[in-house]
């Protein structure tokens, strides 16, 4: 039996080996259909490399600048940054220029206090004040309109060319108030002693943009003073008190929950009028205040159930997601008011003992029409006699019967009772409750610092679109002894810090090619990052609604643990490394690096400061030296030109700088000519040496210009150098009107130039190749589907041969697309048979031949039109066998500011902020029901409201925020050349990929007669990550580390409670409420 056995066994393996050995042959027959020889290739992709980076060192002059550098080597002291010290410097820079922001505003509250003491009030006061919306407007006859008198205004280049009055301030009124209001009138005839502080201010900080006083009335001054133009609907829907820096300035941080009556009596325009107060009670909630939403009759619904019991943070994702779910309340039933107040006061209790909220003031906000009892054994049970949780009642309709029910209850309870009859009453009621909560803050008087997170401010946009800022702002308080009690807020002053200011104190040229700062605020939350993207698309105008709550993590997200993050909310200082993906090109090529960060404190501010710098050549900085008259003769060469984004002088301090460009306020510092400007003289003379070592290229390109022969047909039409100090030379090799790309290199290719927050894409991809090699590509356009008709090549120059060795700039040319590719396909008919007959040649029909980068974009192709596409789009069996072989890696990246297309379930129901047409319907029913009031005592309002419940559902397309996964592609650097076969339906399909020489390029020569249509394509299309129910709730009941404000003021014993409402008073006048309902039905637009 073991004989049979070992002779069963031998069988076996012989009959293995012949299998295998058949297999092999037949592997290599069915190939031997078409073979690619693997010499040949390499002989077409020497070819190929030697020619083509011969063109690109020749016009770029790359040796030329490599050797002039060389010469200076023992001249330059090369440094090691010290990113502790240099993060530490940099904050103590943004600290001293915040404080000067915040001590002007100071001195505004300081003149507003006093000016308000010592007025007295006037009802019968008449002034003729300058109003926004009036000024310089005349009637039919030629006449100034009432509040429309002549004020001058003038462009102004540091208003971005607006048309200002810098001697004047002027007024602006909420549409849907009074222009001559009493108490409007009285609170502007005070404040204009402001316009001297305004000045004045200006005048000590030139620097300095919007200045404003934000009264508690309703009106806005604004310095400079400035036209304000009503939208197409003769609306202008601002209110300052609805605008965040008021209410983080008036208030303290909050918990919060909302009650909302959906009893059957609230049906119709009463649960239209509800909804809508719940919404403009989100709208006055911040990132430091937390809320819920519980709708009640005889039971309670959770407005999200996932959230039954706790709070959550009401930043602007929560917000958007309970406004969704507000539309899905009914009225049905009756009104258990006992149980939901009961459910209020024991979350409140519970929340903050978990220490998760804002452990400061707390409010329960009640919305019905209507309470039997007054439910004082509640409020004796969880609230008296502190009455730490305030009650603010809203008594939706007309009706009376329950009024004083709800007042005794705020009253009781140091809140507010209003009445709100109409949806034109919503909003100056709501607005009420914010008064109460900052009584304490005025009784203490604390005049509180705040400041605001990023926003985008619409009315100082630039060329590149919209300017993203962060406020400054302070409470004005009464002053007068006899009112003390009552805690008096007359408004909130302030001005704008645009971050690009913030950016301008950086030294960009310290961070190396691709180092960058970045600050957060207490919740983490970006100030500013290069890569915070808060428009839908780059250059356009339309905002994402989430881009001012983009939390560090969501851009830094290989920190899966948040220690970075955290580390920065805890207002800590220190250091943190990890590996990072950093996308470039419009996202469609990663970089794989290690950073080094440093963060600290911005001391006065709730903000923290943070600095990323790559190891290797980003970590180290060298100083050159060169007299300041050599210098200053090569800066007047025509082709210099400087980083208009960075600060090497400060032109903003004198209004007469204003005007110089960077480089001449260089020239006129270093002649003496200013000597009042203030510069960075470790910069310039940097720039100096780079001006002195750079300028015999110059010459050298006029040459190659001159000599027509070199460039008979103007294939290469640009080179260009770019240096670690942000100096620029340009060379055109052909006519400015010949250029194909007529963008490249100017401030409409933004990602090709020297900018606030990086350097060139050409200088950071070259930074990141084989030293004396060239990275080419071409350019991605959304604008042409991305086809591109140049190809750029661009080479880093070292002074060191290590990776220690700074970068200290980078050349490059671009040319025609049509001449490289010309090159390419002259390469490929090459061959090393003496009789000069080719085996194989790129013109056969049986084999198809492919140029693409190393991170497999395709920039030869002989069908044309697949340019610019991923190569695993044309060729998916092909790429995925590289990527199997290890040729290729795949990175998985994601992107958390995403948006993606969905198609959203609407309603015909009545909410007014998700649907403007049942808004404006039902106020537009309104005035109706004023002119026939017997219908509102009869059931025939019923009949009349009845319709708005009715939910005709559609669908519509549109764009939300999302979360994406997508992939991106990288060569292996050390695989070089490979071959292959890959199995497919019916026969073999075999390749070869050769690496060109000195480049980031590849030669992909494929067999043409093997189709493999069942592997499917390979694309870059981003996923969307979807997340189960269950997921869903547990990232909206997760709440990252904050830092809490550091300032409460929830509570005073001297308060007085006695001011606690009544029915609504200043609301919108008749002549007012049709542009109002106009500004209801376009504000979802």
């Amino acid at each position: 039996m073991p004989e049979n056995l070992n002779l069963l066994r031998a069988f076996g393996g012989f009959f293995f080996i012949f299998w295998t050995a058949f297999n092999t042959t037949l592997v290599d027959v069915v190939g031997s259909e078409q073979q690619i020889p693997l010499s040949v290739v390499k002989l077409w992709a020497s070819a190929f490399g030697g020619e083509i980076k011969s063109i690109a060192a020749k016009y770029s002059g790359s040796q030329l600048l490599q050797k002039k550098y060389k010469e200076y080597e023992k001249d330059v002291a090369i440094e090691e940054i010290d990113g502790l010290q240099l993060v530490k410097k940099l904050a103590k820079n943004m600290e001293e220029m915040f404080h000067k922001k915040s001590e002007a505003v100071r001195r505004l509250v300081e003149a507003a206090e006093d000016a308000y003491l010592k007025h007295e009030f006037d009802a019968d006061l008449q002034y003729e004040y300058f109003n926004a919306v009036l000024i310089n407007e005349r009637d039919e006859e030629g006449n100034y309109l009432e509040l429309g008198k002549e004020f001058i205004l003038v462009p102004n280049d540091h208003f971005n060319n607006l048309p200002v009055n810098i001697s004047l301030s002027d007024v602006q009124v909420p549409t849907n108030m009074y222009n001559k209001d009493p108490a409007i009138v009285n609170g502007v005839y005070w404040s204009e002693s402001l316009n001297k502080v305004f000045v004045d201010n200006f005048d000590r900080d030139p620097s300095l943009i919007w200045q404003y006083f934000g009264s508690a009335k309703g009106f806005f001054r604004q310095y400079p003073g400035i036209k304000w133009e009503p939208d197409e609907n003769g609306v202008i829907a601002f209110d300052c008190r609805n605008r965040k820096w008021y209410i983080q300035a008036a208030t303290s941080p909050k918990d919060v929950v909302i009650l909302v009556d959906v009893s059957g009596s609230m049906k119709g325009l009463r649960l239209t009028i509800a909804k809508q107060t719940v919404s403009s009670i989100l709208d006055t909630l911040g990132d430091d205040d937390f809320f819920n939403i519980i709708a009640y009759n005889e039971e309670l619904h959770y407005v999200e159930p996932c959230l039954n019991g706790t709070l959550v943070q009401a930043d602007r994702a929560n917000k958007e997601h309970f406004r969704e779910h507000l539309d899905k309340l009914f009225a049905k039933g009756i009104g258990m008011l006992d149980i939901a107040l009961n459910e209020a006061f024991n979350m409140l209790n519970e929340f903050n003992h978990t220490g998760q909220g804002s452990i400061c003031s707390q409010a329960i906000m009640l919305i019905t029409d209507g309470a039997v009892d007054t439910y004082d054994t509640i409020f004796a049970k969880y609230n008296w006699p502190d009455r730490k949780v305030r009650i603010f009642t809203y008594l939706i309709g007309r009706e009376a019967a329950f009024a004083d029910n709800l007042k005794w209850m705020a009253c009781a309870n140091k809140g507010f009772f209003t009445q709100i009859s109409t949806l034109a009453d919503v909003q100056e009621n709501v607005m009420e409750y914010l008064h109460v909560l900052s009584r304490p803050k005025v009784i203490d008087q604390e005049h509180d610092v705040v400041w605001t997170e990023a926003y985008i401010d619409s009315t100082l946009a630039d060329d590149q679109g919209l300017v993203l800022m962060t406020t400054v702002a302070m409470p004005v308080f009464s002053k007068q002894n006899e009112t003390r009690s009552k805690g008096i807020l007359l408004g909130v002053v302030g001005t704008d810090v645009p971050v690009k200011e913030l950016l301008k104190t950086i030294p960009k040229y310290k961070l190396g090619i691709h180092g960058y700062a970045f600050a957060i605020t207490n919740n983490g939350y970006i100030l500013t990052h290069p890569e915070l993207r808060p428009l839908y698309e780059e250059g356009k105008k339309r905002r994402k609604p989430n881009y001012s709550s983009v939390d560090l993590s969501e851009v830094e997200w290989e920190d899966r643990d948040d220690v970075l993050r955290n580390a920065m909310v805890n207002r800590k200082t220190g250091k943190f490394s990890m590996e990072v993906k950093k996308t470039v090109d419009k996202g469609k090529r990663v970089l794989v690096m290690t950073n080094d960060y440093y963060y600290t404190d911005i001391k006065g501010t709730p903000f923290s400061l943070g600095v990323a710098l790559s190891r290797g050549h980003g970590k180290y900085f060298f100083r050159g030296n060169v007299t300041v008259e050599e210098g200053l003769h090569d800066l007047e060469h025509p082709d210099v030109s400087l980083a208009d984004e960075w600060s090497y002088c400060n032109t903003d301090l004198h209004p007469e700088h204003r005007q110089m460009t960077q480089l001449e306020a260089i020239k006129r510092y270093l002649t003496g000519k200013e000597p009042l400007l203030q510069c960075d003289k470790e910069l310039i003379q940097e720039v100096l040496f780079d001006a002195v070592v750079s300028a015999p290229i110059e010459a050298y390109w006029t040459s190659l210009a001159l000599n027509k022969s070199e460039n008979s047909d103007k294939g290469v039409e640009v080179a260009f150098l770019g240096t670690r100090t942000g100096l620029s030379r340009i060379n055109l090799f052909v006519g400015p009107e010949q250029l194909t790309n007529q963008d490249f290199l100017t401030a409409e290719d933004k990602e090709n130039i020297f900018n606030a927050d990086h350097f060139p894409l050409w200088y950071r991809r070259a930074a990141e190749q084989i030293p004396g090699s060239f990275v080419y590509s071409i350019p991605f356009s959304t604008e042409t589907a991305n086809k591109s008709n140049v190809v750029t090549a661009s080479t880093a120059i070292q002074l060191l041969d290590d990776r220690k060795s700074p970068v200290v700039a980078a050349v490059g040319i671009q040319m025609k697309l049509e001449f490289f590719q010309r090159k390419f396909w002259t390469a490929s008919r090459q061959c090393a048979s003496l009789d000069g007959r080719c085996a194989i040649s790129c013109d056969d029909e049986t084999i198809n031949c492919y140029l693409i980068d190393n991170n497999g974009f395709i920039l030869v192709s002989e069908d044309y039109r697949q340019t610019g596409y991923f190569f695993g789009e044309v060729e998916g069996a092909v790429m995925n066998k590289l990527l199997t072989m290890g040729s290729f890696k795949r990175i998985t990246l994601y992107d958390y500011q995403a948006m993606c297309r969905t198609n959203k379930e609407s309603s015909d129901s009545a909410h007014s902020l998700l649907d403007p047409y049942n808004a404006f319907f039902a106020a537009v029913k309104w005035i109706m029901t004023e002119l026939v009031l017997f219908l509102v005592e009869f059931n025939l309002c019923s009949w009349w409201h009845s319709d708005l419940t009715a939910k005709a559902q559609r669908l519509k397309q549109t764009l939300e925020p999302c979360d994406t996964e997508y992939p991106a592609f990288v060569s292996e650097r050390t695989i070089k050349e490979t071959m292959g076969n890959i199995a497919c339906d019916d026969c073999f399909k075999s390749f070869v990929i050769q690496q060109i020489p000195s480049s980031n390029l590849f030669m992909v020569v494929v067999d043409n007669e093997c189709f493999c249509d069942s592997v499917p394509p390979i694309t870059m299309a981003p996923i969307e990550i979807r997340y189960n129910e269950s997921l869903k709730c547990e990232r909206l009941k997760s709440q990252k580390i904050r830092r809490r404000p550091e300032s409460c003021h929830g509570f005073h014993p001297e308060e007085n409670a006695r001011e606690c409402g009544g029915v609504s008073g200043l609301s919108a006048k008749p002549p007012l409420l049709l542009p109002l309902l106009l500004m209801i039905f376009s504000r979802s637009f």
